[in-house]
C-alpha cells in the first residue's frame, strides 16, 4: 500500500499534534474527539472503509471489527500489551498488529517504585489523616508503615519494565527475587538477582511487583492460593494489568489484615467500579492506569503508534510488529 492522502486512518483519541501532523501530512485521518473510548457501533463504523487502526488499550478491536473492514491492513496499538486486539484473527486475514515497547520502560518503573514507597510508608493513608483534621500531635505510634530499604523484593516478570524495578529495588539495597518464563542469567550476574519459583518469591518477598502480560496462562495469576502464601506484612504492587489480580480474594486479604498493603494502577474493570469494595479500605492506593503518564513518554508512544502506521502503509513492515505470522499474507494484499 503506498502512502498516500487515499489511505484511510481512524484514530481513536486525540493525540499530540506533534505526533498527529505527520499522519494528517501522509493520509486522511479522522479522530475520535471524546475522552470516553468510542462505543463499538461507532469504532465499527468508522473501521468500515479505514485502512489503518491507530487504538488504546481501552479499545476492543475483536473479530467483527476485522470483518467489517475490508481494506483494514495495520492495527497500530499505543501501548505496550495488546490484549485489547484479537491478534489471532488479525493475523487470519493478514492485519498487521503493532506496539509501543521500551519507550515507557523506566517512566512505568518509577511509578511502580513510587507506588511501592507511597503503600509502604501509607503517603496516601497520611494525606487523608491529615485532610481530615485528624492530625492532632506527633505520636509514637501513628500512621507506622514498612521500611524499604534492605527488604526483599519479589519481581514477577523480568520484562524491560520488571528489570527497570529491580534495578530500583537494588538502588535500595533490597534483596530481589524474580520468576519469569525465561532465566536472566545475565541480569542475575550483573544486578545480583537470585530466579525462584512464584510459591517462594510469596513467601519471602517484602514487596511483590507484578509486571507479566495479560495472558490465558496469567489471568488471575495472584488469587487466594497465592496471596496465602505471602506475609501479613507485605505489600503487592499491579501495574500490569488489572486480571493478573483476582480483585475479590484481593479484597478479603487487606480487609482481614493478612497482607499489609496493596497498590494498584489498574483494575480488572477499568474505571473501577464507584461501589467496588476495594475503595472502602484503607489499606490499598488505586490510581487511574497512569503508569506512563509523563509528558515525555505519553508523546513518545504517540509518535511511535504513528511511525509504525506509517511504516506499514508505505508498504514495509515495522519493527514493532507483534504478529510476524501475518506478514506473507499482507504483503500479498500489498498493490502492486
Amino acid at each position: 500500500m503506498a502512502e498516500t492522502k487515499a489511505a484511510k486512518v481512524y484514530v481513536t483519541r486525540e493525540l499530540p499534534s506533534a505526533a498527529l501532523d505527520p499522519l494528517a501530512e501522509a493520509a486522511t485521518v479522522r479522530v475520535w474527539p471524546e475522552e470516553l473510548p468510542p462505543p463499538p457501533e461507532v469504532l465499527l463504523a468508522e473501521a468500515a472503509d479505514a485502512d489503518a487502526l491507530l487504538t488504546l488499550l481501552t479499545d476492543r478491536i475483536d473479530a467483527a471489527i476485522m470483518a467489517a473492514a475490508p481494506r483494514l491492513r495495520v492495527i497500530s496499538n499505543m501501548a505496550v500489551g495488546y490484549d485489547n486486539i484479537d491478534v489471532q484473527e488479525a493475523s487470519r486475514r493478514g492485519i498487521l498488529v503493532t506496539n509501543t515497547p521500551g519507550i515507557l520502560t523506566k517512566t512505568t518503573a518509577d511509578f511502580a517504585f513510587a507506588l511501592l514507597l507511597a503503600a509502604a510508608r501509607r503517603v496516601v493513608e497520611a494525606d487523608r489523616y491529615t485532610r481530615q483534621g485528624r492530625w492532632k500531635t506527633w505520636g509514637p505510634q501513628i500512621l507506622l508503615g514498612q521500611d524499604v530499604y534492605e527488604a526483599t523484593l519479589g519481581v514477577v516478570g523480568l520484562g524491560g519494565v520488571g528489570l527497570e524495578v529491580a534495578k530500583r529495588g537494588r538502588g535500595f539495597g533490597m534483596r530481589v527475587l524474580y520468576c519469569d518464563s525465561t532465566r536472566r542469567p545475565k541480569e542475575e550476574r550483573r544486578y545480583g538477582l537470585a530466579c525462584v519459583k512464584l510459591d517462594q518469591l510469596l513467601a519471602e518477598s517484602d514487596f511483590v511487583s507484578l509486571h507479566t502480560p495479560l495472558t490465558p496462562e496469567t489471568h488471575h495469576l495472584i488469587g487466594e492460593r497465592e496471596l496465602a502464601l505471602m506475609k501479613p506484612t507485605a505489600v503487592l504492587v499491579n501495574t500490569a494489568r488489572g486480571a493478573i489480580v483476582d480483585q475479590r480474594d484481593l479484597w478479603r486479604f487487606l480487609k482481614d489484615g493478612r497482607i499489609a498493603a496493596a497498590a494498584i494502577d489498574v483494575s480488572e474493570q477499568e474505571p473501577i467500579a464507584p461501589d467496588d469494595p476495594l475503595l472502602g479500605l484503607d489499606n490499598i492506593i488505586i490510581t487511574p492506569h497512569i503508569a506512563s503518564a509523563s509528558v515525555a513518554t505519553r508523546l513518545g508512544m504517540a509518535r511511535m503508534a504513528v511511525d509504525n502506521l506509517l511504516t506499514a502503509l508505505r508498504g514495509q513492515v515495522p519493527p514493532q510488529c507483534v504478529n510476524r505470522e501475518a506478514i506473507p499474507r499482507w504483503r500479498r494484499a500489498l498493490p502492486r
